[in-house]
């Protein structure tokens, strides 16, 4: 595929075949008026010496898709004071939680890789892994909307891998000189300190709809997909291209997938809400509990190999990381499982001190010239030096490789060790000390690059719809609701009428109806007209079932959990058999009753409770069972919180288990039994295995539309 840089208003210092992505895109789009050259409008940007900077858009590469240069002293500067901003408390996912594990590979990789830790069928190697919220601060709650960090540092023979992923296969942004414009926007705006950790205010809205590279990752975290029903239940992915080399030097390109062993879910949005509340370390205590019971989450590594033919034959640049390659044509390859079995014995010590790095990479593993990721590799070692204090941040022992080292690395701050010996430098005429070798040490992959110094990027980046609509398409009725009910409530707490419009603008170039329901929703009198695009947004893309949670979801109950509310008087074999079909499905159990010490059940013997019901509600839990008693059911339909409990499960489309003494407590939540085929009476113990089969789907999203939308609005003129 040939690659051509873009064209369009050419800057002045252009020859005739290249243009700035500085002009194509921040002085042109759907609100073209707004984009005056800075000389016409403000003052020159400048850098902190006060020298005049020209593009704040690319950082400097060899040639549009070649590599980034060490001496791009504006993006060094801006990253620099970037990665310095906070302390102590990560930028940017501050909030993390953490378990250590164990990884271990499937079958030899040799041919394609000399990364020891590829070598060997059935080795296990050392892990630790980080999930985390990305925009919040340390306190927030974690069922916040967001992109979910899924950072991995393998322990390996060869030196600390660190696979720094999310859940979201792509980014905001291309280029990595747009990171600190792009967190800046999204963090809680600086005059008032608020909104935090969500996105639902002017400053993001209007960066985004001013980038339009960021559409296909809006598309993304406006999902299902940012409100992860459980770190166990999500992807991960590693973002960009990296680069398999194996032991003769060749090179072939590797797109890396996490694969939860239980299946993809996620949480409605107002079940998110009322979860922060309930719960706000939800996440954290899932994984705790899942570990702490034996319950050992699993995932499997697998991953896209390519070569050079298949990237130029493409349909969209490998380097760009807001793009991916559907799995329908490229499947991927499972070559390992992770399993996480241990929890750390002091949060600060491991979790919060971790230090994860792209730039840590085996030999065999190599990077590609996605200036995200470039960028990426030059920014984190700043990062982890703010945090952690000095330069032997590495001596921590959670940071510390657990295969032999040998350098002539000494002192500074906090150094916990130091060389041993005279010599303390090569090469010496001792003999002394580690030296380097060509045949084990790290090789860079030997790239041809060529090309002229410039602040430019592809046109082959330049496609921002055609992805953007192709997952959109991709996702179920349902899904497609939550995107334009998320982004509705997004919209709707920006208070400058321009970017909703310009917002509305960009959704016409991704699919109509969405764009239309989104601004028949915010309330708008006429529709704006599409935004400019640089490329119009492909209509042949198929549709991708990978793409979708629901298509993707785990067809059984495995790992989730059933919330039982119990009344004075159960019928004990009614709830044992419940238990027991629960548990056989590798399920788990809890009780929820009126007060929390629990009930004594019809053949006299006590019932202990997990939760009372006003500290149980039924968000915490995949799908609910109400198993009462014909001479408690008349106090327990007057709680409001039973009531709420009923109705919330409803709304969420969860399924829900009824004896027939819990009738009137369907009655007053407003709920028909009859209504659909997720609530399920509970007669006899022969009922529980319908109910329990039917668990495994986790939701009845036909409910959806009669509880949640309503009447269809009328069009728009």
């Amino acid at each position: 595929m040939a690659k051509r840089l873009t064209k369009s208003t050419r800057s002045k210092t252009s020859d005739p075949h290249t243009v700035s992505i500085h002009d194509q895109h921040l002085h042109r789009g759907a609100g073209g008026e707004l984009h005056q050259f800075a000389e016409n409008r403000q003052d020159v940007l400048t850098t902190s010496q006060g020298g005049p900077v020209a593009d704040d858009q690319n950082t400097l590469r060899v040639g549009a898709r070649g590599s980034a240069l060490i001496e791009d002293f504006h993006f060094r500067e801006k990253i620099f004071h970037f990665d310095h901003e906070r302390i102590p408390e990560r930028v940017v996912h501050a909030r993390g939680y953490g378990a250590h594990g164990f990884f271990e590979t499937y079958e030899s990789l040799s041919d394609v890789t000399r990364a020891d830790i590829f070598q060997r069928a059935g080795e296990k190697t050392p892990v630790f892994v980080r999930f985390s919220t990305v925009a919040g601060n340390k306190g927030s709650a974690d069922l916040a909307r967001d992109v979910r960090g899924f950072a991995v540092k393998f322990y390996t023979k060869e030196g600390n891998w660190d696979l720094v992923g999310n859940n979201i296969p792509v980014f905001f942004i291309q280029d990595a000189i747009k990171f600190p414009d792009m967190v800046h926007a999204a963090k809680q705006e600086p005059d008032r300190a608020f909104p935090q950790a969500q996105t639902a205010h002017d400053n993001f809205w209007d960066f985004i709809s001013l980038t339009p590279e960021s559409m296909h990752m809006i598309m993304w975290i406006m999902s299902d997909r940012a409100i992860p029903r459980s770190f166990r239940f999500m992807e991960g992915f590693g973002v960009h291209t990296f680069r398999f080399v194996n032991a003769d030097d060749q090179s072939t390109f590797v797109k890396f997938h996490w694969k939860p062993k239980l299946g993809l879910q996620s949480v409605a949005w107002n079940e998110a809400v009322k979860i922060n509340g309930a719960d706000p370390d939800f996440h954290r205590r899932d994984l705790w509990q899942s570990i702490t019971s034996g319950n050992f989450p699993e995932w499997e590594l697998s991953v896209q190999l390519f070569d050079q033919d298949f990237a130029d034959s493409f349909d969209f640049d490998i380097l760009d990381p807001t793009k991916i390659i559907p799995e329908e044509i490229l499947p991927v390859r499972p070559v390992g499982r992770l399993v996480l079995d241990r929890m750390p014995d002091n949060f600060f010590a491991e979790t919060e001190q971790v230090a994860f790095m792209t730039q840590n990479v085996p030999p065999g593993i190599d990077f590609s010239n996605d200036p995200l990721l470039q960028g990426r590799n030059f920014s984190y070692l700043d990062t982890q030096l703010k945090r952690l204090g000095g330069p032997n941040f590495t001596h921590l022992p959670i940071n510390a490789p657990k295969c032999p080292f040998h350098h002539f690395q000494q002192d500074g701050h906090m150094a916990m060790r130091n060389p041993v010996g005279r010599t303390n430098y090569q090469p010496n005429s001792f003999g002394e000390g580690p030296r380097e070798s060509p045949a084990k040490g790290y090789r860079h992959f030997a790239a041809q690059e060529q090309g002229t110094k410039v602040r430019l990027r592809a046109e082959s980046f330049a496609d921002h719809y055609s992805q953007a609509r192709q997952f959109y398409i991709s996702q179920t009725g349902a899904e497609q609701r939550h995107i334009a009910m998320a982004l509705t409530f997004e919209l709707s707490k920006v208070e400058t009428p321009v970017i909703r419009e310009r917002m509305v603008a960009h959704l016409l170039n991704i699919d109509e109806t969405l764009a239309t329901t989104v601004a028949q929703k915010l309330g708008f009198r006429s529709m704006p007209g599409p935004a400019d695009a640089a490329i119009p947004t492909r209509q042949d893309l198929e549709a991708s079932p990978a793409l979708s949670i629901v298509e993707r979801g785990p067809k059984r109950f495995e790992g989730r959990k059933l919330g039982i509310f119990v009344s004075e008087g159960v019928d004990a074999k009614l709830l044992k058999a419940l238990t027991k079909a629960v548990t056989a499905e590798k399920g788990t159990v809890e009780i929820i009753a009126p007060k929390v010490g629990g009930v004594t059940a019809d053949d006299g013997n006590w019932i202990e409770a997990h939760h009372m019901i006003d500290g149980g509600p039924s968000v915490l839990f995949d799908a609910v069972a109400l198993l009462t008693s014909h001479q408690a059911i008349d106090d327990v339909a007057k709680e409001a919180t039973a009531r709420d409990f009923v109705a919330d499960a409803f709304q969420h489309c969860k399924f829900i288990g009824f004896d027939p003494s819990s009738q009137p407590l369907l009655d007053k939540a407003g709920i028909a039994a009859s209504l659909d085929e997720g609530t399920i009476q509970l007669s006899d113990p022969k009922d529980i295995s319908a109910f329990v089969g039917q668990l495994g789907k986790l939701r009845v999203w036909g409910r959806e539309p009669s509880v949640k939308l309503g009447k269809a609005s009328p069009p728009l003129d």
